[in-house]
């Protein structure tokens, strides 16, 4: 006898469109309109193993990498959902999707490859400018953070998770890391072994879903710019996606515990109560998400963006992507050897993109190649720093 619901009537299936059905032999749904159109023959999964979670799941049911305590933290809730506003992509779910739908966070989807998982949320166009950068008066702030609006034109798929050993070691054959784990996230890993790593997948997610794999390092070709390629997300994609919406120096408000983040507790914000010093990585997803579902984009692990470092624009800026060269790469949120201040949501590091180190990791973005627009910034000065990352402890 199959499920029965509270209305009493059997569960159906969900529609390919993500809603639910209203007629077990019909086409119209509830929760995305009415007239869905039919549903193309598709494969499995990209390299979909048996035993895996099945090709769909129901609205609101939470993705399969749930949440973990993390050792040493209470049981606490980040702060509640808040789906990013703007319009829906224009094809979900991709071809290569091995399990999608939407839950409280909003739209997300996953591809399984050699049975490693990897999510991805859906981070719309912004609606208006966000503040990037920080004001004037942030405890911690750097003069390398100036506050100036930023506008998206263009939607893009961020992981929900930094990548995990399992997905580097599938895809390319060994572990770097000095802290072992499959769920953990993959570190000693420069900014150029990630785009070694990005190539080789995306060659992969491309020769599946049965297109050309014309990504290229250093430039973008015209048609190539409406289409789908895993790569880093640019500095302001990720700063945007960090805030989910907030403007404070961290997504959670304006303080920071190890209950939130994995950071060096004995060096709070502001100087609080000092906390837990883990001196490790931990599991991705160990921690409460940020309003858009972003797991531990605060602290864990460095993460590598695509943009050269550079000074910030003086006005506004549109789809920002950095100076044309420069000496470093960006780094944003900090990690698991870092004092609170170094996980803000402004907070910019920078080093060459030859070095690795035991907390430098990184995110996939999932969407078009960024081409430059607006003011993209000049190549920076010396800040009276060290350029190490995690040099601020």
């Amino acid at each position: 006898m199959p499920p029965h619901g509270p209305d009493r009537h059997p569960v159906l299936p969900p529609c390919h469109c993500g809603g639910r059905r209203r007629k077990a032999k019909g086409r119209r749904c509830v929760g995305r309109g009415s007239g869905c159109p039919p549903k193309a023959r598709r494969p499995a999964a990209l390299l979909l193993v048996r035993g895996l979670p099945p090709p769909h799941r129901s609205l609101w049911e939470r993705p399969a990498a749930a949440p973990r305590r993390a050792p040493g933290a209470r049981s606490v809730t980040g702060p509640p959902p808040s789906p990013p506003p703007g319009p829906p992509p224009d094809q979900f779910p991709a071809p290569w999707a091995s399990d999608w739908g939407e839950d409280p966070f909003g739209l997300w989807q996953a591809f399984t490859y050699k049975g490693a998982r990897q999510g991805f949320r859906w981070i719309p166009p912004t609606p208006e400018p966000f503040l990037m950068g920080s004001p004037e008066g942030e405890h911690g702030r750097s003069s390398d953070e100036r506050r100036h609006p930023v506008l998206l034109t263009r939607g893009f798929w961020l992981a929900d998770t930094a990548c995990t050993q399992a997905l580097w070691q599938a895809v390319m054959g060994g572990n770097p890391s000095d802290f072992k784990g499959e769920r953990r996230p993959v570190e000693n890993v420069s900014w150029d072994d990630v785009q070694g790593f990005i190539e080789r997948l995306d060659a992969e997610l491309a020769a599946f879903a049965g297109r050309r794999a014309t990504r290229r390092l250093g430039g973008v070709d015209a048609d190539q710019a409406s289409d789908q390629h895993l790569r880093l997300p640019t500095e302001a994609q990720w700063e945007y996606a960090c805030r989910a919406g907030t403007t404070g120096p961290f997504s959670f408000g304006d303080d920071l515990s190890p209950e939130q983040a994995n950071y060096n507790g004995n060096y709070p914000y502001r100087g609080d109560r000092k906390g837990l010093y883990r001196e490790e990585t931990l599991d991705v997803a160990s921690l409460p998400p940020n309003p858009w579902g972003l797991y531990e984009m605060h602290g864990n692990v460095w993460e590598w963006c695509s943009d050269w470092y550079g000074d910030y624009p003086s006005g506004p800026a549109t789809d920002p992507v950095g100076p044309d060269s420069g000496e470093w790469r960006v780094l944003r949120g900090g990690s698991w050897a870092n004092v609170a201040q170094g996980l803000r949501s402004a907070y910019r590091g920078r080093l060459g993109p030859g070095n690795r180190n035991r907390d430098y990791g990184f995110r996939l973005a999932l969407g078009p190649e960024p081409r430059p627009a607006g003011q993209a910034g000049q190549p920076g000065r010396e800040r009276g720093r060290t350029a190490r990352a995690g040099s601020e402890r």
